[in-house]
């Protein structure tokens, strides 16, 4: 009879501390999932936030530089702007010898009197997800009083259905003209706004604030 309610106790004894090591278990994983949907939650509020914040669209400066003037607004309306930057430049790149509009030999006084020339080849105008960009900020510098031809075969090679397309340029001293119209005529596709031309050197400020005018970020 001794053994007998010694076993009843053992028995007992167990059943109790499998019930506690159940209990344990179980608050443990209410904790892990309650843990793992705050988590959650809070991830799926982060991504809401920010697509709220940036109202989940995207801009991209594309610029071609000759003397690095445009080059130089380009990064300042990039940065200043959160936008992306891709820059245009052509497989054979221009020298300074090349751009000496005042030498008649120089390759951009031959390229210009002979339009035929003006076909540049870049080395790439294929933008990495290129239908996600809602904004296009398109700088160039002027030449003869139009964008310079390198641009041309971007333009041509891209469909600019459902963006907004801004150009600016940058000149010593013509206005932007109608280099901008003539570049939306030639895409076909696109909103092109009205640009903005930047004098050589201009003043940074006025670079910032044009580009913070526009609301992009």
């Amino acid at each position: 009879m001794k053994f007998k309610k010694t076993i009843d106790i053992v028995l007992a004894f167990v059943l109790l501390f499998s019930l506690a090591a159940c209990a344990n278990s179980n608050t443990a994983n209410q904790k892990q999932t309650s843990t793992e949907s705050a988590t959650t939650a809070s991830a799926a509020s982060s991504a809401t936030s920010a697509e709220n914040t940036t109202g989940g669209k995207k801009s991209i400066v594309i610029y071609f530089s000759g003397s690095g003037n445009t080059k130089r607004v380009a990064e300042l309306v990039a940065n200043e702007t959160g936008s992306e930057l891709f820059e245009l430049v052509p497989t054979t790149p221009y020298t300074d010898d090349d751009l000496n509009w005042r030498d008649e030999n120089s390759r951009v006084i031959k390229e210009h009197n002979d339009p035929s020339l003006q076909n540049t080849e870049l080395t790439s105008i294929k933008v990495s997800d290129w239908e996600s960009y809602d904004t296009v900020l398109f700088g160039y510098p002027l030449w003869w009083r139009e964008a310079a031809w390198p641009v041309n075969s971007f333009v041509k090679g891209n469909d600019f259905s459902g963006k907004t397309v801004i150009p600016f340029c940058t000149s010593t001293s013509d206005g932007i003209g109608d280099s901008g119209s003539k570049l939306a005529q030639m895409a076909g596709t696109g909103t092109w706004q009205d640009g903005m031309r930047f004098p050589e050197n201009d003043d940074e400020s006025s670079i910032r604030d044009w580009a913070r005018s526009l609301n992009l970020k």
